[in-house]
């Protein structure tokens, strides 16, 4: 979207904040004043999409408004991880928790066939019924479509 050079005047609407999907905008050189409202599509801007306005403030410009307070020391991010990202999905306690998991569902599965017989019986004549349904299936299926293309 670019509104460059329109003599635009005034505030920028806190409704164009709410726009998404803009892959680009440009508001330069324009009278726009205030503070740029706040939201991830606004900010994503660089600075070349608001220069030309000098009252315009807020990030992503480098002058803050007016009753901004600018943090003189930024706080140093504190990593505990080994490698330094506090983000990572994959963690030591994840791998824990993954082998706990699968050593309590393989015992849990397999410890009940080998202490009950009915379960095990059960469990294979399941599988034995499955194996020759799905057997049915693709022979009635072959001798359809054999029937069909070669008949």
């Amino acid at each position: 979207m670019d509104l460059s050079r329109n003599r635009l005047a005034g505030g920028i609407p806190t409704s164009l904040s709410l726009l998404t999907n803009l892959g680009v905008m440009d508001l330069s050189y324009n009278n726009l004043s205030g503070r740029i409202p706040t939201s991830t599509q606004l900010q994503s801007f660089d600075n070349s999409s608001y220069i030309g306005n000098p009252s315009l403030c807020g990030l992503p410009l480098s002058n803050p408004c007016p009753g901004d307070t600018v943090p003189q020391n930024p706080p140093t991010a504190v990593h505990t991880d080994d490698d330094g990202d506090q983000d990572k999905l994959i963690t030591r306690g994840f791998f824990i928790s993954l082998f706990i998991g699968l050593a309590f569902g393989f015992w849990g599965v397999y410890g009940t066939f080998i202490v009950s017989k009915s379960c095990r019986y059960a469990y294979f004549s399941f599988i034995s019924h499955v194996k020759d349904w799905i057997y049915v299936m693709v022979a009635v299926n072959y001798a359809r479509l054999k029937r069909r293309f070669w008949a």
